[in-house]
């Protein structure tokens, strides 16, 4: 192996916090006193952090879909039952990001975690509850017709993509010092966006979007239920000596003491995922958008994208990944309710903005890009917003309008959801007020994104030129 290779793979072995991407400064408050299982009765609420993962948590139009709820729902009715008195103890969910979530715990945000994934626990600030499923396997998972790999040796130098708190950064940071030891490059993580959880990288991976990603074994079973062209690899195994299970603060013991008294007894019901694949069956079909046919089509627009997207202030790319999911790049498409050509746009809503004669294609993407443009100046304009946020807000009103996306983001702020951040946070309400039609959409948009973005040097000619050999 040569220096600077062998340079580079040390550096792949830093530490793993270095390389995921971080929302903001860490809160640095001191630990607040933990509330016990009493006062926790007394106040009448016990809150739950969970795993932001539509995995993890979640209802839609009022069915659990989220593994971990039914077990809440259940340990929620335990407590009741074995109350002294007649007052009722509800849970109040609090969704954070995986890698958030002891941290939230120790600062007494919460009382307990059920994160539905394994977690990297580290000091012992925190009590783990009895093993929920022990020895979890993390298995490769791939898509169907894609190379295979007989062993993980075969993967070195290869690139995995990966949920930011993964489990499965830790066990190839470990295997990855076993082919450094015999002189091979290590299996390359690629840490994803903070937008894409679990699920969704697992969806990236079926459209062919990213190649291969690692994952809890009883979580791949079971989106490979409702996404059919992922192929799990249950002979290339990363680790398999972690446990999934519950946490408390240390001083929370009596909590400690009936979760695990709980979790002795509890069973899962045989149809606890009848409503998960009813509802995900038909949604998880994002394509792969830079095929060849994709690439050539997307050539033929892009000057007018980035004339439009230049003009209001649009990564062009925004408007390409909008236009994919809209009308796979065709500009003669025509949908319901008179949406028309590239973009989809309806009539009403290009008049609204002054432009008409939307059949022809500078017109449909000018349309668009200032309808577009106009709900963010007059909706979304707020700084506390970020720019992907803000996007994705502005995404979702231009699916089903900003009024009602609005009223969403007040019922997230009353119920102590963050109003500012539409995944996982607003799209919680969204899924339960309307389905997840909305929240598929806006999905979508930012996976083809994301997608477009990973090789932005190539779609864009300038950078290709400049970065070809003389």
């Amino acid at each position: 192996m040569s220096r600077p290779l062998l340079l580079f793979c040390l550096l792949l072995l830093l530490p793993l916090s270095a390389v995921a991407r971080v929302a903001g400064p860490p809160e640095v408050r001191p630990p607040s006193q933990a509330r016990d299982l009493a006062s926790i009765r007394r106040s009448a609420e016990l809150r739950v952090l969970v795993n932001q993962s539509r995995n993890s948590s979640g209802e839609v139009k009022g069915q659990s879909i989220g593994m971990e709820y039914h077990r809440l729902r259940a340990f929620e009715q335990y407590l009741n039952r074995n109350a002294r008195d007649d007052r009722v103890l509800k849970l109040k969910i609090i969704p954070k990001a995986k890698d958030q979530l002891l941290a939230a715990l120790q600062r007494g945000e919460g009382d307990l975690v059920a994160p539905g994934e394994l977690l990297n626990v580290r000091g012992g600030a925190v009590s783990a509850s009895a093993a929920i499923r022990s020895n979890v396997p993390l298995i490769v998972v791939s898509r169907q017709g894609d190379r295979r790999y007989q062993s993980l040796e075969q993967m070195s130098g290869r690139s995995l993509a990966l949920a930011a708190g993964s489990a499965a950064g830790a066990a190839v940071h470990t295997f990855n010092r076993k082919l450094l030891q015999s002189k091979r490059p290590p299996i390359i993580i690629e840490w994803v966006d903070p937008s894409l959880a679990v699920e969704d990288v697992l969806e990236m991976v079926q459209a062919g979007i990213y190649s291969i990603t690692a994952v809890e074994q009883p979580i791949a079973e079971r989106w490979a239920k409702v996404m059919p062209k992922l192929r799990l690899e249950p002979h290339l195994v990363l680790a398999k000596d972690g446990d999934l299970r519950w946490y408390v603060r240390r001083d929370a013991a009596m909590l400690g003491a009936s979760v695990d008294r709980f979790l002795a007894t509890y069973r899962a019901p045989a149809d606890s995922d009848g409503a998960f694949q009813r509802v995900y069956r038909r949604l998880y079909r994002v394509h792969y958008p830079l095929g060849r046919t994709e690439r050539q089509r997307l050539e033929k627009v892009r000057p007018v994208l980035q004339r439009h997207a230049a003009q209001y202030g649009f990564d062009w790319l925004t408007l390409a990944a909008l236009a994919f999911k809209e009308s796979t790049l065709n500009p003669a498409a025509r949908g319901a309710g008179g949406a028309t050509g590239l973009m989809q746009i309806t009539p009403a809503a290009a008049r609204s903005v002054g432009v008409g004669n939307i059949a022809v294609l500078e017109n449909n993407v000018q349309a668009s890009a200032k309808y577009l443009a106009l709900i963010r100046r007059n909706f979304f304009n707020s700084a506390q917003l970020n720019e992907r946020e803000r996007m994705a807000f502005v995404l979702a009103a231009y699916n089903m309008g900003p009024q009602r996306v609005q009223s969403m983001r007040a019922e997230a702020r009353r119920r102590g959801l963050n109003a500012n951040q539409w995944f996982f946070q607003v799209e919680r309400i969204a899924m339960e007020q309307v389905g997840m039609g909305v929240v598929s959409y806006v999905n979508s948009v930012n996976k083809y994104y994301l997608a477009y973005d990973r090789e932005r040097y190539l779609l864009e000619p300038q950078n290709a030129a400049l970065s070809a050999p003389n």
